[in-house]
């Protein structure tokens, strides 16, 4: 009897300690920047599941997506505000979103509110992309070129009346036709590639930006007029293909969020390289998952957790398949901002 309440002593301690998820990451109930969280790397397969749903957008619009995932916390917040301020349009709307303190990056995705939408509905996806994009940036980047190539081989992918497309090199670079009028490319992420892709555990497919088919098609365009001034807009974001980055304002991205832990900075900093390049840890480190802030979501105010999945990032848990909330029950009577969706027609939609 008392070696069975040592060793029950004993579990109970681990399990105060650190929770293990399949997907071979630990979760500290008390993070800090001295143990961040460890998540295993994705596979090239993987990784082009992971950027299927956004490959084939216009190359800034990837930019922002990309950085913006990296600060899931504010994407949850930013999508609340946007909701609750559905009055708001143009100019008005870009003067309160330029005071909010969140990342431009997230900033400028209120200019899409309903890609803003899908990466809240989709938050498992959206955390995953973003502990990606921290630990695997060039090949998330090349991910991307991969999809584009399997889209265009299956004629999914040409220039049209709203965006152009352009071969340099082995780099498909995807532009609006009219950078004052964005048009969001509309399709079934796991069909338009050509050989079916096995969707995202638990996906929702967000009203307005997916085709049920195999196709590609656009619906209204989202006006950007209004928002040049600000210095999160579109003309700040750009892609480095050659680079394998993001571009923001002509320089490298760098994301200072705390969800995600950089893996090679903790490796070198474990080998005592903190002050070398690479050895100190990315953007402080890990401090947590953050508490979502600005009200209640699904009938509550969310903070972190859910249950670990076999690719969970870093941040609270959401991993592959990591967050399930029920978000067809929820609709949007509109998207706000600058356009919105609706009414839009095919391109090469094959149903």
């Amino acid at each position: 009897m008392k070696g069975q309440t040592k060793r029950l002593s004993c579990l109970l301690a681990c399990c105060a300690v650190v929770i293990s998820g399949p997907g071979g990451f630990a979760y500290q109930t008390e993070p800090s920047a001295e143990m961040p969280i460890q998540t295993a790397q994705q596979t090239s397969n993987q990784l082009q599941q992971l950027v299927a749903p956004i490959a084939l957008y216009p190359d800034a619009l990837v930019a922002q997506i990309l950085a913006a995932a990296t600060y899931p916390d504010e994407i949850v917040e930013a999508d609340r505000w946007v909701q609750q301020h559905s009055d708001l349009k143009g100019e008005a709307l870009g003067q309160e979103v330029d005071q909010r303190s969140w990342d431009p990056s997230v900033k400028a995705l209120t200019q899409f509110p309903a890609v803003l939408g899908n990466m809240d509905k989709n938050l498992s996806w959206t955390s995953s992309l973003g502990d990606a994009y921290v630990n695997q940036q060039q090949d998330v980047m090349s991910a991307v070129q991969v999809m584009r190539q399997r889209a265009q081989s299956a004629g999914n992918l040409e220039s049209n009346s709203h965006e152009k497309v352009s071969t340099r090199g082995k780099t498909i670079v995807v532009d609006p036709v009219d950078t004052q009028v964005v048009y969001v490319p509309q399709y079934n992420p796991w069909l338009v590639y050509g050989a079916p892709i096995g969707p995202w555990p638990g996906w929702y497919g967000y009203p307005g930006l997916f085709w049920d088919g195999p196709g590609i098609g656009f619906g209204l365009g989202f006006g950007l007029g209004f928002f040049g001034g600000f210095g999160w807009g579109w003309g700040h974001w750009g892609a480095d293909w050659h680079h394998s980055a993001i571009v923001f304002n002509h320089n490298r991205f760098e994301s200072h969020g705390r969800a995600f832990a950089n893996r090679r900075a903790f490796a070198g900093r474990e080998r005592g390289n903190v002050g070398r390049p690479g050895g100190a840890v990315h953007r402080g480190g890990f401090h947590g998952a953050p508490a979502f802030h600005g009200g209640s979501h699904d009938g509550g105010a969310f903070h972190g957790g859910g249950h670990a999945g076999p690719r969970s990032g870093a941040f609270g848990g959401f991993g592959h398949g990591g967050i399930s909330r029920g978000f067809s029950a929820r609709g949007r009577s509109s998207f706000g901002g600058g356009g919105h969706f609706g009414g839009g027609h095919a391109v090469n939609a094959r149903r």
